[in-house]
């Protein structure tokens, strides 16, 4: 005989496997997090030992332990069998639902235009977005494709190359209008904004080389440093000075009028690259092979442009 009860347990231990917190799966689950833990606790007496390791500092402060892991795929699809059943049950008017996780930049900037068109074109299908920074969410199955910028060799998922990227200089008009060209003697006098956000290995090129390619000074370099992208961004807009962006993210501000784009015949290609990104898992399922196939054949056809 099923016991309910342990369908409840799987339903918290898997939450919080995703999470990595009581607390975020009983935001999900809709309970307090103390009943998250008394269900959790529950599974791992009827198992007979501990399932997670315990962290006291950490965003993620249960992290799974080896054995747990390896179980953890079976459960997750258990419970994807489940709400498939359900599904079918409803029929056709079921939806299915995507996971999708991308960093805020690249979902205000570039990917929310993109999934209102895929929404026109795929009504029975829905996105849910997770805005964060961690390819850890596509590779332990808490999303089920991510979108992410870098040199594209992250372990324990399937990756496919979506567009590379390169660096570019944008101002907003009110410091420089459109119908005149920047100089490297202006460029000297501006405010330089430099995103302190990581980029290991993208060879994202520093103000130094970028003032000496344009035969400006760089001796009197006046900067303001930021570590957020999307800062960066909106005080260029906010015309707090020049910034050097991955050109992705402000493509679309620059083709509204709301950035400039200086010096466009300099070039500063990067070595990171974009890539759609997806566990093994949720590759077998045919929304997630919809909206990957669609995702590419989108970007391809705007290169060709």
């Amino acid at each position: 005989m099923r016991s309910l009860n342990r369908l409840k347990w799987l339903h918290a231990f898997e939450a919080t496997a995703r999470h990595g917190s009581f607390t975020g799966a009983a935001e999900e689950l809709g309970v307090t997090p103390a009943a998250v833990g008394q269900l959790v606790r529950a599974l791992e007496d009827w198992v007979g030992h501990p399932l997670f390791e315990r962290s006291r500092s950490g965003k993620s402060r249960m992290m799974l332990n080896a054995g747990a892991q390896e179980a953890l795929r079976d459960i997750t699809q258990g419970l994807d069998n489940l709400e498939s059943g359900l599904n079918k049950l409803r029929g056709r008017q079921a939806r299915a639902a995507i996971v999708l996780t991308a960093s805020q930049v690249l979902v205000m900037n570039w990917l929310m235009e993109r999934l209102n068109r895929f929404a026109e074109q795929h009504e029975a299908i829905d996105i849910r977005l997770d805005v964060t920074e961690k390819l850890m969410d596509v590779e332990h199955e808490a999303a089920d494709l991510g979108i992410r910028c870098g040199p594209g060799d992250w372990p324990g998922v399937s990756k496919t190359w979506l567009m590379d990227e390169e660096a570019v200089l944008v101002c907003s008009p009110r410091l420089l209008a459109e119908n005149i060209a920047p100089t490297a003697d202006w460029l000297c006098q501006q405010k330089l904004i430099t995103d302190d956000t990581p980029h290991p290995g993208a060879n994202f090129p520093a103000w130094k080389q970028i003032l000496t390619a344009l035969g400006a000074c760089t001796d009197k370099m006046s900067g303001l440093h930021i570590n957020s992208t999307s800062a960066v961004i909106l005080a260029a807009l906010t015309g707090r000075g020049i910034a050097v962006v991955r050109l992705a993210l402000v493509e679309q501000l620059i083709a509204t009028g709301q950035l400039r784009q200086l010096f466009a015949e300099q070039r500063w290609p990067l070595s990171w690259s974009y890539f759609i990104v997806a566990s093994e898992h949720a590759r077998e399922r045919p929304e997630v092979k919809v909206f990957h196939d669609w995702l590419v054949e989108e970007v391809k056809q705007e290169h060709q442009k």
